[in-house]
């Protein structure tokens, strides 16, 4: 069993129907930070945890996603989502997106779960480009993007506007996956 910088032992596994809750409130604590996330607390909508079971059982029959998470304990701490694109000349690539519980960042399981997703990626016959985006101010995740070989694709400048006055970047960043 793999263990953290902190010689934490976790799992990374494919996500299942029961871990729906977990999932959820881990969506809404990063919101709730609001330094991750486009999405601001007060436009965080209430999602029914049927609908959600629904969206999963969605993604484990769909050959074109996943969705990882990381469990500590028994318990999920982190997820990585991969979402394929449904138009035929797009088909080939897809986005990805993270969430990681405040307590359990800075330790190597968001690069675990990124190996994992990418891991697939190589595995998958249609998957042939990974994109993500993230907030320019989300150093942290930047670096672990580019460690794991994501290039910057472009900008989108000034993109988000905070509650102050401050602009921020959307930054692009793409991966090929290499098969074989």
């Amino acid at each position: 069993m793999p263990v953290t910088k902190d010689n934490v032992e976790y799992i990374i596994r494919n996500v299942t129907v029961e871990d729906v809750k977990v999932l959820l409130d881990i969506e809404r604590s990063v919101i709730s930070e609001g330094k991750y996330f486009i999405v601001v607390s007060e436009e965080a909508e209430e999602k029914p945890l049927q609908k959600e079971r629904e969206r999963i059982q969605r993604i484990l029959d769909n050959r074109r996603e996943t969705l990882i998470v990381a469990e500590v304990n028994g318990v999920v701490v982190g997820s990585i989502e991969f979402r394929s694109q449904t138009r035929k000349r797009l088909s080939h690539t897809g986005s990805v997106s993270m969430s990681i519980s405040k307590y359990y960042r800075d330790m190597g399981i968001g690069k675990a779960l990124l190996k994992a997703l990418l891991d697939w990626a190589e595995e998958n016959p249609f998957i042939e480009k990974v994109s993500l985006g993230v907030l320019s101010t989300n150093h942290r995740a930047i670096s672990l993007y580019k460690q794991m070989g994501f290039l910057e694709e472009g900008r989108l400048i000034k993109e988000y506007k905070l509650d102050h006055g401050v602009y921020i970047d959307d930054v692009l960043m793409y991966k090929p996956v290499m098969k074989g």
